[in-house]
C-alpha cells in the first residue's frame, strides 16, 4: 500500500488488469489515478478484499490471503496455490512481541498449506542482528513522554502512509487538549481517505488548519508533517530554509523523526539534521530514543518466520543482493537445504514444473521506465547520455554565419556557454576559439561547392571538443549551428 506512485502509469500500459486490494488500498490507488489523470479511476477493475476468508480463483491460480504485521495498516500476506506448487508472500512484514492492539500474529498454519511450499519473503532486515525490535507499545510510549514534556510546538517527521500512528497521535492530542496540524500533500491526503473509510475517528475541535496554529499557544500545538527523508520540496526542508509560511522553528520546540532512513536519502537525512540542530535544541531520532517502529524484520524473525512455515523451497525477496544473500545463510544456519534455497537477481525467472525448480538462462527486462512530463519511457539512452554530459559539463554553443556562395565566414562566430565556463572571465579563451573555428571553417569550405554544412558542423564539433579539453581538461556538449545566408 505505501508504494503505489507508479500505479496509474503501470495500470494504464497493462490497459486496467483487475486490481485485488483491501479498502484503503484501493482508495489510495484511486485517488493517486485521479491526481495523474482525472477521470481515469473510473476505469478501474478492482475486486475488495472483505476478510481474510476471502478467495480468488484467476484460472488455474487460487488466490487466498493471511494476516501479517506490518506498520502499514490493512497489510495482507497472499498465498497463491498453483498446479506447480503454492506460493507465500508476506509482502512487507515484521514480528511484534509486544503488539499494541492485539496477540502477536503467526504463520504456524501456513505450514498445512500443500506442498511444494515455495516462500518468498522480504528480507531487508537480514543484518539486523539485534535480539528484539522496537515495539509499537514502547514506541508510543516514548512519544506520549515527548509530547508531555515539549515546551513549545511538536513537530513530528514521518511518512504519510503511517496511518496508524497518525491516528494514534491525533488521539492522543485529543485526549490531554492540544490541537494538531497536518501538512504536505500526501499527508493531508491519506488522512482525509481514513477519515472517510472510519480508520481514524477523532473530533473536529482537535484537527486544526496548518495557518491556524499562530492562533494557540506553541505548547499546545503538534504538527505532523512529511519531509522526514530530505526531500527537497517537502515541509520538514521548507521549514529548515525559512520558507515555510506558517511554521518558523524555535530553540523550545520539539521535532521528532519518527520515521527509519531509506537506503540512499543517508545524506539528505543527515543534512536536515544538522540544520534542525543548529535551530533547535530538542530534536529527537531513533539513535536517542525508540520513536519510530519498522514495518520490517530482523535476523532473528527471518529465521522464525522459517521455522513457522517450514518451507520446502526460500526466494528471500525485496532487498539488495548482499541483503538476499545474508538471509539465505540465515536459514541454513537452522538446518535448511541449502540447494532449495535460490538467491535471484532482478528479473531472473525461477521455473517450477513436474521436474526440479530451475532458473532459467533468459531474463525479464527490469530496466528503469523514465517518466519525463507526459512522455513514458521515450527517454533513451542516448538523451540520458546528453543530460549527463551538460550536468558535468556544460554545453557550449558555436553559431557561425556563412555567405552561401563562397562559403566564407560573415562575421565573428556567437558563443554561447551554460554550465561550461563564465564568458567574462575567459574572454582570452573565446578569442583564441573563434580564432580556431575559423580556421576549422576555411579549410572544410575550401573547395567545395555547395557547402556541406554537415560536414562542417562534423569537424567543428570534433576540434573545438579537443581544444578545449587540451586548455580546461574539461569536455563540454559542443553544439555547432551553421546558418548559411
Amino acid at each position: 500500500m505505501d508504494h503505489i506512485g507508479a500505479a496509474p502509469i503501470l495500470l494504464r500500459q497493462l490497459n486496467y488488469p483487475t486490481v485485488v486490494g483491501r479498502d484503503l488500498t484501493l482508495a489510495l490507488v484511486k485517488r493517486r489515478m485521479e491526481d495523474f489523470e482525472e477521470g481515469s479511476a473510473k476505469r478501474l477493475d478492482y475486486l475488495r478484499i472483505n476478510s481474510l476468508s476471502d478467495k480468488f480463483t484467476f484460472g488455474n491460480f487460487k488466490i487466498s490471503f493471511f494476516q501479517v504485521e506490518h506498520s502499514i495498516m490493512d497489510a495482507v500476506g497472499v498465498i497463491m496455490e498453483t498446479p506447480a506448487g503454492t506460493v507465500i508472500h508476506p509482502g512487507d512484514w515484521t514480528m511484534d512481541p509486544n503488539p499494541i492492539s492485539e496477540k502477536p500474529v503467526t504463520y504456524t498454519h501456513l505450514a498445512q498449506l500443500p506442498s511444494p511450499r515455495i516462500l518468498m519473503l522480504e528480507s531487508l532486515g537480514s543484518t539486523d542482528t539485534r535480539d528484539k525490535l522496537v515495539s509499537e507499545r514502547e514506541m508510543f510510549n516514548n512519544l506520549e513522554k515527548l509530547i508531555d514534556a515539549a515546551r513549545g510546538k511538536v513537530i513530528v517527521g514521518t511518512f504519510s502512509s503511517q496511518i496508524c500512528r497518525i491516528g494514534y497521535l491525533l488521539e492522543y492530542a485529543q485526549k490531554i487538549g492540544k490541537k494538531v496540524a497536518l501538512d504536505g500533500y500526501s499527508m493531508k491526503l491519506n488522512v482525509e481517505i481514513a477519515k472517510e473509510l472510519g480508520y481514524i475517528k477523532v473530533h473536529k475541535d482537535t484537527l486544526i488548519q496548518i495557518k491556524d496554529i499562530h492562533k494557540y499557544p506553541d505548547d499546545k500545538v503538534i504538527i505532523i508533517c512529511t519531509g522526514a527523508q530530505g526531500e527537497g520540496n517537502a515541509v520538514l526542508s521548507r521549514v529548515i530554509s525559512g520558507d515555510h509560511r506558517f511554521i518558523k522553528i524555535r530553540k523550545q520546540d520539539t521535532v521528532i523523526f519518527s520515521s527509519s532512513v531509506i537506503p540512499g536519502n543517508e545524506r539528505t537525512v543527515q543534512r536536515i539534521k544538522d540544520e534542525l540542530y543548529r535551530q533547535c535544541d530538542n530534536v529527537i531520532h531513533n539513535e536517542i530514543m525508540d520513536v519510530h517502529a519498522s514495518g520490517h524484520c530482523n535476523a532473528k524473525s527471518i529465521q522464525e518466520m522459517l521455522r513457522q512455515v517450514n518451507p520446502d523451497y526460500f526466494i528471500p525477496v525485496y532487498a539488495n543482493h548482499y541483503f538476499l544473500k545474508e538471509a539465505a545463510k540465515l536459514a541454513v544456519n537452522i538446518g535448511f537445504k541449502k540447494e532449495n534455497i535460490f538467491v535471484l537477481d532482478n528479473g531472473s525467472v525461477l521455473e517450477f514444473g513436474q521436474n526440479s525448480p530451475k532458473v532459467l538462462s533468459k531474463k525479464v527486462d527490469t530496466s528503469y521506465v523514465f517518466i519525463d512530463g507526459l512522455g513514458i519511457g521515450d527517454v533513451g539512452q542516448v538523451v540520458l547520455r546528453d543530460r549527463q554530459a551538460m550536468a558535468k559539463d556544460g554545453m557550449f554553443v558555436i553559431i557561425v554565419t556563412l555567405d552561401s556562395k563562397n562559403g566564407k565566414i560573415l562575421s565573428s562566430p556567437d558563443i554561447i556557454s551554460r554550465g561550461f565556463i563564465y564568458m567574462r572571465e575567459s574572454k582570452e579563451l573565446l578569442y583564441q576559439v573563434r580564432e580556431k573555428v575559423k580556421e576549422i571553417v576555411s579549410r572544410s569550405t575550401g573547395a567545395e561547392n555547395p557547402i556541406n554544412a554537415n560536414y562542417i558542423k562534423e569537424n567543428i564539433r570534433d576540434k573545438i571538443g579537443q581544444f578545449l579539453y587540451t586548455k580546461t581538461e574539461r569536455r563540454p556538449m559542443v553544439l555547432p549551428v551553421v546558418i548559411e545566408v
